[in-house]
């Protein structure tokens, strides 16, 4: 059986591709130091974290994908040291799903790895990755908790107070790890410093990378690719919206061409402060294991002016989408020439 288990649950756009790209990696180097990271990749997890959750149709992501969870676990408790689950879509569990995937794990030590950032760069970012994954909805409209239900791209994963209610009842408070991502002054690899503390890893033993791996677009390429969106209809299954929308247009393409950060609007960013302020008050009165700046997480109280999605220019979004047509065309004929790319994805 395992001694101990470290589920890193998210949250999404906290840097967990980062991490995990890290682990992965690693895999090697990992079980030297005696920790089990199981499955082949991080697509296992991937669906792990989406079977949690009983999500229906999972074969259709890959046959293999149905009781992923199950082979996981039991490849956990055959293992007589620490081990590692980590996908960000764990968050998005139950409670009654959290406290099922711990009990499984028994008698091993679980700790809960909750990576995190304020509210509002949670909206904002999490609002572009549901469009580089397909999305069609603006900003304007992505309020409350009624956003996209129960799937990866709303206040279901995005609240980290939800989050806590959810699955930090079920282990002791100082197992329940949460790990602001660190300011833009800290060192490049200090999130994966923080993150091999919290798992008792070396972290000069382990390489990362210089780069984020998941860029973020600016305001005027997110807003271009929300409007292409609808007009993708050959590409909804997972895999095509992974590799081709996700992977090929926006950060194999848009992500080259320069563009400002996105904001919000002022309702928006009033309910983002409520949000990150509760959650702040539960960490504080459960004694939850913080490893970083607390007040990170606050929404601050002057945000930066940064434009909004809604009002982009057309001018602007023409400029974007001549560059676009330009590169693709370019792509085309280097394709003509050397054969296609060889595009793998998670899905």
């Amino acid at each position: 059986m395992a001694s101990a288990v470290f589920l890193h649950i998210g949250l999404p756009k906290t840097g967990t591709t980062y991490l995990q790209s890290v682990l992965w990696g690693a895999k090697s180097a990992l079980a030297a130091d005696g920790f089990l990271l199981p499955g082949r990749g991080h697509r296992e997890h991937l669906w792990a974290a989406l079977e949690l959750q009983e999500r229906p149709r999972l074969e259709q992501r890959h046959p293999k994908a149905p009781g992923t969870l199950g082979r996981l676990v039991k490849a956990v408790n055959r293992h007589r040291g620490p081990a590692i689950l980590t996908h960000e879509f764990m968050c998005g569990a139950g409670r009654e799903q959290a406290r099922r995937l711990i009990e499984s794990l028994a008698p091993a030590e679980v700790h809960v790895v909750i990576t995190a950032r304020d509210s509002l760069g949670m909206l904002t970012a999490g609002w572009a990755e549901y469009v580089k994954n397909g999305g069609t909805r603006p900003l304007a409209e992505m309020r409350g908790d009624t956003l996209e239900g129960q799937s990866e791209f709303g206040w279901r994963t995005w609240d980290l107070a939800g989050v806590l209610r959810r699955w930090g009842r079920h282990v002791p408070p100082e197992r329940v790890h949460v790990l602001p991502m660190p300011g833009s002054g800290a060192p490049r690899d200090q999130h994966w410093r923080n993150f091999a503390g919290v798992l008792g890893l070396d972290p000069d033993r382990y390489e990362a990378p210089d780069e984020p791996r998941n860029p973020a677009l600016g305001v005027v390429q997110i807003e271009l690719l929300r409007r292409v969106n609808p007009h993708l209809t050959a590409f909804r299954k997972p895999v095509d919206r992974g590799t081709w929308i996700r992977g090929y247009l926006a950060e194999g393409h848009l992500v080259r061409q320069e563009g400002e950060r996105l904001g919000a609007d002022d309702v928006q960013v009033a309910e983002c402060r409520e949000r990150a302020d509760r959650a702040v008050r539960i960490i504080e009165r459960r004694g939850f294991h913080v490893v970083g700046d607390l007040d990170a997480l606050r929404v601050p109280d002057d945000v930066p002016e940064r434009p909004r999605p809604d009002a982009v220019s057309n001018e602007a979004l023409l400029a974007s989408a001549t560059t676009l047509v330009a590169d693709l065309l370019a792509d085309v004929r280097r394709i003509a020439r050397e054969g296609p790319p060889d595009l793998t994805e998670d899905a």
